[in-house]
């Protein structure tokens, strides 16, 4: 805030999320080619570059992410072509390629009346299109998220899917009440959007985040 930053980069976000005990894709902020590739190599391949920046925040539209990317070579291009831009980035992100098939969207909005509430439901390209989502105004307890989970009208996603085995229920409801937990405790948080949290085998990762911040 003291930068008088409006939102927090993609990397700072995540860090806030990790920190509050919600399980975040495995990532390195990059500042040169050569790390872009150390990382690479550490994580292991596939990888997603990200370009990283509080003034981007719609990076997909902005040209700023890179997918599928199998080989140091090809993560040494993603770099050049993410930095030649021309944009003021912090670096670039080096993200694990998550796999799954189910996407969802944990968030925390405020409301004028009620403060600040948390939310659940589908996530990924299609969240404002299916619009399947609930709220509860925070802090909530382990029973209303519980209650969140069966509310939305696909919640059927969660039990075991076209071979999938059924998501950790246990996992999305600490998710949660963390994320109500950090509502009602920081002033400093408006909202926070986790959008996609991909179901990775039964356990749910975020793979992209943001978090906006309240000014006096």
């Amino acid at each position: 805030m003291a930068r008088g930053q409006k939102v927090l980069s993609e990397y700072d976000s995540k860090r806030i999320i990790a920190a509050a005990g919600i399980p975040v894709n495995r990532e390195r902020l990059a500042c040169s080619r050569d790390e872009a590739v150390e990382y690479a190599n550490n994580i292991g391949y596939p990888v997603v570059l990200k370009g990283c920046s509080d003034k981007a925040a719609h990076k997909t539209e902005m040209g700023l992410v890179k997918l599928k990317l199998g080989s140091a070579g090809e993560v040494a291009k993603a770099y050049d072509e993410i930095t030649g831009k021309g944009l003021d980035l912090d670096g670039v992100l080096v993200c694990e390629m998550v796999q799954g098939d189910r996407e969802f969207v944990l968030g925390l909005s405020h409301d004028p009346q009620f403060g600040p509430c948390v939310m659940f439901g589908i996530g990924g390209i299609f969240t404002e299109a299916i619009k399947d989502v609930t709220f509860r105004v925070a802090p909530i307890t382990e029973r209303d998220a519980q209650e969140m989970l069966d509310e939305i009208r696909l919640s059927k996603l969660l039990a075991a899917f076209r071979g999938k085995p059924a998501v950790d229920r246990k996992a999305l409801v600490r998710a949660l009440t963390a994320i109500g937990d950090l509502g009602y405790r920081c002033n400093e948080i408006a909202e926070i959007d986790i959008n996609p949290v991909i179901i990775s085998g039964d356990q749910p990762v975020v793979v992209d985040a943001l978090v906006v911040l309240n000014h006096p």
